[in-house]
């Protein structure tokens, strides 16, 4: 089954890809049909979901809820988070908060809020099997062809621009394998249900971010009777640098300043505020944390342990508990944790933004380290007979800088990567094929 060609495909659904059709959404409707855009996003989760197994119920959001899908590009916005709290009958209440971070679950209940107002742009359960470039006679490629299979049913989408959101991919420490004993952080909450009531004696957490001080308080209250050992090679949680001038890294006119700045800037400003976001955690729970563990010792019952200055070695999962080994950096003395579960807090990794690209992908340009060139306006960098616009929702932290898989210029980039497809149609760079 073909469909008529389309301006934009986009290949993945979660909150950039969402903002992106909300962007194409408020374009239409100020722009008229003859100046539309014609999209279809393609996501292979069967219904709207992001980061569902870390929505631990008193979780809330590292960003402000002005950073949401749309408020910075535009905001008298009818998409913006203030007008679903209006929609939902909590705005004077999330006012009387006085609080700017909600809680995780419910920015994640306006995601799917807002995508149900953009339905008719997606395909859910659709996974992307292709991408076939469509040439001209003169050999130039001037169209894709997106094949998906949706209810086993097979549909192609002609596009002149793709816009890749495909995220993040969930990272386990070398030589260690996800099982119902050994869980990444991602599938913290999907996995609890089937633990409680088996009366768990120990946990292992493995991490020093976010996510895993996270998961050691979700785990330490929910199995009060069970022992939740940290492991992290810190010294201790190390803050999170939410300063106001440290977060002007995170500004729109950052991304300006650090498209322009030569390599070596770059890797200074990375190194400089990698502490505003990569293996931080939030004061508040670290002092909570730091409460629990001096409680405990007081009282002389220390379920709460932390491993610090040390390393999981190895994973050996058996049928009655995975057992963890832990190496001292210091000392290099070895300590064997018998587990009913060990949970990574780990990290994620980007997954190749061209992997889905077949043939594409080899016009597509990278850079002396293999990593995709960008143009400012985030289309990737290709060889002069790819006339298809390919732009890039994430890989671009080390052409665009730490925003680049963050929600913090969402909204900012998304209508930078529109300005981008409608200024290369209008100029007429497209040739038809």
């Amino acid at each position: 089954m073909s469909e008529p060609e389309l301006d934009v495909v986009g290949i993945g659904f979660g909150p950039s890809n969402l903002a992106m059709a909300v962007a194409v959404a408020e374009h239409n409707a100020a722009a008229g049909p003859d100046a539309a855009v014609t999209s279809r996003f393609l996501e292979r989760q069967a219904s709207f979901g992001w980061h569902r197994g870390m929505l631990l119920d008193d979780a809330t959001m590292q960003v402000s809820f002005l950073k949401d899908l749309v408020t910075l590009r535009n905001p008298t916005s009818e998409f913006s988070f203030l007008r679903y709290l209006h929609s939902q009958g909590r705005l004077i209440d999330f006012i009387n908060h006085k609080n700017l971070f909600p809680l995780r679950v419910e920015f994640h209940d306006y995601f799917a809020w807002a995508a149900t107002q953009v339905a008719e742009q997606v395909t859910y359960d659709a996974e992307v099997l292709s991408v076939r470039p469509v040439e001209n006679a003169s050999g130039d490629i001037t169209a894709v062809d997106v094949l998906s299979r949706h209810g086993g049913r097979l549909t192609t989408h002609r596009a002149r621009n793709l816009v890749i959101g495909t995220g993040l991919r969930p990272r386990l420490p070398e030589g260690v394998s996800a099982s119902s004993r050994v869980w990444h952080t991602s599938d913290l909450m999907h996995h609890l249900p089937g633990i409680r009531g088996t009366e768990p004696r120990r946990f292992v957490v493995v991490g020093a971010g976010q996510s895993a001080a996270e998961a050691v308080a979700t785990l330490h209250t929910e199995f009060p009777e069970a022992e939740v050992c940290a492991v992290f090679s810190r010294y201790g949680y190390s803050p999170a640098d939410d300063s106001s001038f440290a977060n002007r890294i995170f500004d729109p006119g950052a991304v300006d300043d650090f498209y322009r700045a030569p390599e070596h800037v770059k890797r200074q400003l990375m190194e400089y505020h990698g502490n505003t976001n990569y293996s931080v955690v939030d004061i508040d729970l670290i002092d909570d944390l730091y409460r629990r563990a001096y409680q405990e010792k007081v009282l002389g019952r220390e379920r709460l342990r932390m491993l610090n200055v040390s390393r999981l070695a190895r994973v050996t999962d058996g049928p009655d508990a995975a057992v963890a080994t832990v190496r001292s950096l210091v000392t290099g003395e070895v300590t064997t944790l018998e587990a009913d579960v060990v949970v990574c807090a780990t990290g994620y990794h980007q997954a190749d933004p061209y992997a889905i690209l077949g043939d594409v992908a080899g016009l597509c340009l990278r850079d002396a380290q293999g990593r995709p060139q960008v143009g400012r306006d985030y289309r990737a960098a290709a060889d002069p007979r790819l006339r298809v616009g390919v732009y890039l929702q994430g890989g671009t932290e080390h052409s665009h800088g730490i925003t680049s898989a963050l929600l913090s210029n969402t909204a900012i980039r998304v209508g930078e990567i529109l300005d981008s497809v409608v200024a290369y149609r209008s100029s007429g760079a497209l040739v038809a094929a």
